[in-house]
């Protein structure tokens, strides 16, 4: 993008009818990240998804490929002492896969005194630790597995914030918001389809610099519009045990998240843990225009975890982060048989619970390592379960695969 149209992008921001009033120039910053991934095993690209596809695995890792992870471009800046703004475009978003818009941040915020503010716009749903961490700034090449899937996911709509305390000492701050509820079906970028709402609360607090924690949860429910006749998708299962259509439709793909975190980080250490768990809903959706139900129980639950460590000398980290996550943390399932092991006619000769494990091993060379999200090149290995895709020819049994990722960043 030439400097001329970044310019332009920023005058249109800020500028407000023929008189405006600038508190302060408006500041451009962007990030570049470059990937190489390596597969470690040729299943990845030629083997195919298990059918109930619970497992995020990027296009990134099917391939060994030179690939534009992030080319982000933001603009920020204030209006007046009470009022800010932000915009942020990522050009290396592909618009064809369910992600109709380069645009990924466009926020105003009113800060009203005495720790009030309200922030409305689009912007990230509030949901995990690692998921409002800037892409930057993140240790790993990638996230966790629930904080990527679940937590880094943006939404339009307004949230109201208190904050309280001294960010060096202890402090925090309380927010709730509502949302459209769009983030599963146009990335959050789009008008709502209907008149429900995702409510999201968020607690987080720090005890001086290094610590940090928080808990947060979203209520919602279907994403689809609702001026036509919903239909109730069919579940899988024994007909005396399925739910009726009026249920699947009174449901109405019920979605939830809760979760809580804890972060110690200094100048040497890291260690951090999270917990998420909640119902899959829409995200796995019981009702549309037609089909089956993606998921296998109207009332299905996830359940996952992450544990990191890392350790910092000078200009080298190195990072350890142990990773599961359950998408039918309860088993249910409407069938007389585990439709993960088994079908009508018998087993299925491998175990394809959703239940997947990542361990990642990670490096970190920071070149400015006061400024970590300045330039750095990481290298991680990442080790998966082996439960999420189907056998190729000459195979039997569950498969996976593994990876080799660098990853090459510079901030602006």
């Amino acid at each position: 993008m030439k400097h001329s149209t970044l310019l332009g992008f920023a005058t249109l921001l800020i500028a407000g009818g023929s008189t405006p009033v600038l508190a302060q120039a408006p500041k451009i910053s962007g990030l570049v990240q470059v990937w190489y991934s390596q597969m470690l095993d040729n299943n990845l690209r030629l083997n195919t998804p298990y059918g109930g596809k619970y497992f995020n695995l990027r296009g990134e890792f099917t391939e060994n490929t030179f690939s534009i992870r992030r080319s982000e471009i933001k603009v920020s800046g204030s209006i007046t002492d009470d009022v800010e703004y932000e915009a942020m475009l990522d050009p290396s978003i592909n618009t064809s896969t369910g992600n109709p818009s380069i645009l990924q941040d466009a926020a105003i915020v009113y800060k009203f005194g005495g720790g009030f503010e309200a922030k409305l716009g689009q912007f990230k749903n509030l949901q995990t630790y690692e998921g409002l961490t800037s892409s930057g700034e993140i240790f790993f090449a990638e996230r966790a597995q629930l904080a990527r899937q679940f937590g880094d996911k943006r939404d339009r709509g307004l949230a109201l914030g208190y904050g309280f305390g001294d960010p060096k000492e202890f402090g925090g701050k309380f927010t709730v918001a509502l949302f459209n509820g769009l983030n599963d079906s146009v990335s959050g970028k789009g008008n709502d389809t209907n008149a429900q709402k995702d409510f999201v609360a968020r607690f987080d607090l720090n005890y001086g610099k290094a610590m940090k924690f928080g808990l947060y949860t979203l209520q919602g429910a279907t994403d689809q519009t609702d001026k036509a006749t919903l239909v109730a998708k069919t579940f899988a299962g024994d007909a005396a045990a399925l739910p009726t259509a009026a249920q699947v439709l009174d449901n109405k793909d019920k979605t939830t998240n809760m979760g809580a975190f804890y972060v110690y980080q200094d100048s040497t250490w890291l260690l951090s843990a999270e917990v998420m768990t909640g119902l899959l809903g829409r995200r796995f959706a019981s009702v549309g225009t037609s089909g089956a139900a993606v998921r296998q129980h109207l009332d299905q639950k996830y359940l996952g975890y992450w544990l990191t460590a890392g350790y910092t000398m000078g200009n080298h980290t190195f990072l350890v982060r142990y990773d599961t996550a359950n998408y039918n943390s309860g088993n249910n399932w409407y069938t007389g048989f585990n439709p993960y092991k088994e079908s009508a006619t018998g087993p299925l000769g491998a175990d394809y619970s959703p239940k997947y494990t990542e361990i990642s091993a990670g490096y970190l060379y920071a070149f400015k390592p006061e400024k970590l999200k300045a330039a750095n090149i990481k290298i991680n290995y990442i080790n998966r379960s082996k439960n999420f895709l189907q056998p190729r020819t000459g195979q039997t049994g569950e498969q996976g695969g593994d990876t080799l990722v660098a990853a090459f960043q510079v901030a602006f």
